[in-house]
């Protein structure tokens, strides 16, 4: 019979954003009733406690709702050689994974993995974008929300679809069919985006993440209608 001691943990980090991997023991709980998860940042990002070695509580800081979730694992789930999620309560999006190497690790890398890719689609396609450069940097940062896992919609959805225009990004929930839209023309909006920490598709609705919503000089300036 073949019994598992190790499970890996790949969660980011809500303090720095940084994805890391850390390997859980079976022993690391030998006269110990507590093992702390600590980022390289050194911020902690997990606690597994447990009092019998029967059943498991797994404390995890949140970066949507900004509080901690507390789940129970007992001993056959945690060591059974099968994912385990970790999401956050309120929204059901996907914070971490603790489970076998090979399927965490591929897990945690798709949504990077996703975003990378959009970014590089439109490479040299410098004179398809209205402001190249400003779009280049409101990918960047696009891409560094959802590496944080704060782009989701309130549906419970975290793969939300992007589709990039000449001068904005469109951001599509297919569950609720929420959308959001990121122009990305001027510096404005390049600060706009710069600000913002988690992008929440509201459920079943339309917003606008855009300068001119911040700014109250709404007569100087227009917008191309939606083709």
């Amino acid at each position: 019979m073949l019994i598992i001691t190790d499970t890996l943990v790949a969660m980011r980090c809500p303090e720095c954003g940084k994805l890391d991997y850390h390997n859980l023991s079976r022993f690391a709980f030998s006269g110990n009733n507590k093992v702390e998860i600590v980022c390289s940042c050194g911020f902690v990002k997990l606690v597994v406690s447990t009092k019998n070695r029967r059943q498991y509580w797994v404390q995890v800081p949140c970066v949507v709702c900004e509080t901690k979730h507390l789940r129970s694992l007992s001993s056959r789930m945690l060591w059974s050689g099968e994912v385990n999620y970790l999401f956050c309560q309120e929204t059901g999006l996907e914070l971490g994974y603790m489970g076998p190497e090979e399927e965490v690790r591929a897990l945690a890398e798709a949504q990077e993995e996703s975003m990378e890719a959009l970014a590089n689609e439109f490479d040299g396609e410098d004179d398809y974008f209205h402001n190249a450069e400003i779009m280049y940097e409101v990918l960047n940062c696009l891409h560094d929300i959802a590496e944080r896992g704060a782009l989701y919609c309130q549906c419970g959805n975290q793969d939300v679809e992007v589709d990039i225009f000449p001068d904005r990004l469109e951001l599509h929930c297919e569950n609720c069919h929420s959308v959001n839209i990121i122009y990305a023309e001027t510096e404005d909006d390049l600060q706009v985006i710069r600000k913002v920490e988690t992008i929440e598709l509201a459920r079943n609705g339309f917003e606008c993440l855009d300068s001119l919503a911040n700014m109250h000089k709404t007569g100087k300036k227009s917008r191309r209608k939606r083709k």
